[in-house]
């Protein structure tokens, strides 16, 4: 084939992948099982278009796809919201993977007669859950987080277990001297090099972005591919796990505040799909319809052993230790998807000349098949039945970044008001945004509408928010609260009545003793309790303090009644510079509306 057929080939199996997902969703049935059939479909088994039977380069992609998909979940996960239910994924990850391979590998030796090893490496290929089922999973799913957290964590972190189970089985069965030993120490050596290779580029990854000023937001998805190819790379060549370092690496890059974010998010996740279309295509030229009747029947009672008897126990036994219900741990057992992984994993044993290798690439077929129809057209609907679902999908809807200030170490980001959100019908003043936060435009039915602090926002609004670097995370730790609410100050409480006038008090600000500015927790003693203004021109505010009275922070900080703190802005107005006169104007202007003391 020429290059432009080649080209024109590919860009038709992309397409026919993107429409296939198109189909998926109105067939109600999981996008990734229609990929292997147009896979099946092209290939020289049915209509005979691409003739492809290269398990080492089927192997290959699917490799790379798996390390792509990895540093998506963890960068869209990060340990923020792993850390809660990381040892419970842990546990599933390690004590989980084990549980489900040895029951697998006995049930497999019994159906088809394979010996103990045999059996066992065809389990230790089935026991691991696929990252691209579990993650399209969840996108339409409202599993409570906490669950759906649990299965991210899991999926990141059972991968190399599993690859490390095929790689030992595949040396026990084809190196004599190979022992137990041997494998408990490839499992150290392969987890414990990915765990140290995985950190330490995520450190280093989230240090270089931090302090690198790029020409534009589009060069940092490639600083991150980079992170991500020096993690997988880096690891595999000292004998490590890459599949672990490439998982922690994205972890510690999605946990961390870096310039363009969301840009970097939003770059792996689309590359995500185009590695999942890419390795489920490549799969299904693999498999031949003609050579599955063998082990049709068989092949088909072994996958039901996995969903029914292997995997529910497994995950039980994992999470005992852990506070999970019953209910819980039945959807954790129902949530353990077969996907491509289990499929890139009978590559391997083809590659390496094990004995009825090919049998193991038709038997994993129906267990792939098996799950996706079963549990993933099932889930959602168990997850309802036994009331462990939401209102809230079980990832995080994400801010969206629509663009990067480079020059002003700014960024802009974009958040959508849905109808159920806590701000739907608050105000602009009610967000809560922090001093070098703004709201630069509201879009609303393709209009551009100026904010004031007074605009009432409503479900459908598209807020556009100016940001500094520095402080994108604080906006993100109040998206929540914008969601869930509550939204606005927490009421005040009375003030209390004394019997002389309150004290009126002017101080030089002195950030060593009395702390920023900008985010005060007391003002000469007293608690700042609500916010009425942010000072804008430097760190500062306009205060309301726990015992009744008003604060001005700054340069120079004063506290006293409502008349006192105006009479004295108007005094200092007379002889203050141009930019401090724009700051007291509005001092005196919130004061006089603010009559809720």
């Amino acid at each position: 084939m020429s290059d432009g057929h080649l080209i024109l080939a590919a860009g038709a199996l992309l397409a026919a992948g993107l429409l296939a997902s198109l189909l998926a969703v109105r067939l109600r049935v999981p996008s990734l099982l229609l990929f292997l059939a147009v896979g099946m479909l092209v290939g020289s088994d049915v209509l005979g278009w691409i003739q492809f039977n290269d398990y080492r380069l089927a192997r290959t992609i699917g490799v790379i796809a798996l390390a792509l998909i990895l540093f998506e979940g963890g960068l869209t996960g990060g340990l923020l919201h792993l850390r809660p239910v990381l040892g419970a994924a842990t546990s599933l990850a390690f004590v989980g993977t084990l549980i489900t391979a040895a029951i697998t590998g006995v049930a497999a030796g019994a159906l088809f007669g394979f010996s103990a090893k045999q059996g066992l490496l065809l389990g230790a290929i089935l026991s691991s859950t696929d990252g691209a089922a579990i993650f399209a999973l969840l996108r339409g799913s409202t599993l409570s987080r906490k669950l759906a957290r649990t299965l991210e964590g899991e999926t990141g972190l059972n991968d190399p277990v599993a690859v490390l189970l095929v790689v030992g089985f595949i040396d026990l069965l084809t190196h004599p001297g190979y022992d137990a030993a041997n494998l408990v120490w490839l499992f150290a050596r392969e987890l414990g090099i990915g765990l140290i290779v995985g950190v330490a580029i995520g450190w280093l990854g989230v240090f270089a972005l931090r302090r690198a000023r790029l020409a534009t937001a589009g060069l940092y998805p490639v600083a991150s591919l980079a992170l991500a190819a020096l993690a997988y790379g880096g690891a595999d060549v000292l004998h490590g796990s890459g599949f672990l370092a490439v998982y922690l690496a994205g972890v510690m890059v999605g946990s961390a505040t870096v310039p363009a974010e969301q840009t970097i998010v939003n770059f792996h996740q689309g590359l995500g799909w185009v590695a999942q279309v890419a390795m489920f295509l490549t799969l299904g030229l693999l498999v031949s319809p003609s050579q599955l009747g063998s082990v049709a029947v068989k092949g088909t009672v072994l996958a039901l052993i996995v969903v029914f008897v292997a995997r529910p126990p497994a995950a039980a036994l994992a999470t005992l230790p852990f506070a999970y219900t019953w209910r819980e741990r039945i959807v954790l057992g129902w949530a353990g998807l077969r996907g491509a992984v289990p499929v890139v994993l009978a590559t391997f044993p083809v590659v390496a000349g094990v004995s009825r290798s090919l049998e193991f690439f038709n038997i994993v077929f129906f267990a792939v098949l098996v799950s996706t129809l079963l549990q993933g057209t099932t889930f959602e609907s168990i997850a309802q039945r036994l009331k462990l679902t939401t209102t809230e999908p079980a990832l995080p809807r994400p801010l969206a970044e629509s663009g990067t200030i480079r020059r002003l170490g700014a960024e802009v980001l974009e958040y959508p008001v849905a109808p159920g959100d806590a701000i739907a019908g608050a105000r602009v003043r009610d967000l809560g945004l922090p001093r070098d936060a703004v709201v630069n435009v509201i879009v609303r039915d393709e209009k551009a509408i100026p904010p004031r602090g007074s605009t009432l926002l409503v479900a459908g609004d598209r807020l556009h928010i100016l940001i500094s670097e520095e402080s994108a995370h604080i906006v993100r730790d109040l998206v929540d609260r914008w969601r869930r609410g509550p939204i606005g100050p927490p009421p005040r409480p009375p003030r209390r009545v004394e019997g002389r006038r309150p004290i009126f008090t002017v101080w030089t600000w002195d950030e060593d003793r009395d702390g920023d500015p900008a985010r005060p927790n007391a003002i000469g003693g007293h608690e700042a309790i609500e916010q009425l203004r942010i000072r804008r021109d430097q760190p500062g505010g306009l205060w309301v303090l726990a015992d009744g009275r008003y604060a001005v922070t700054g340069p120079l900080a004063a506290v006293g009644s409502r008349g006192d703190l105006t009479e004295w802005a108007r005094r200092r107005m007379r002889r203050a510079p141009a930019e401090e006169v724009a700051w007291l104007q509005t001092v005196i202007g919130a004061l006089a509306s603010d009559r809720s003391n």
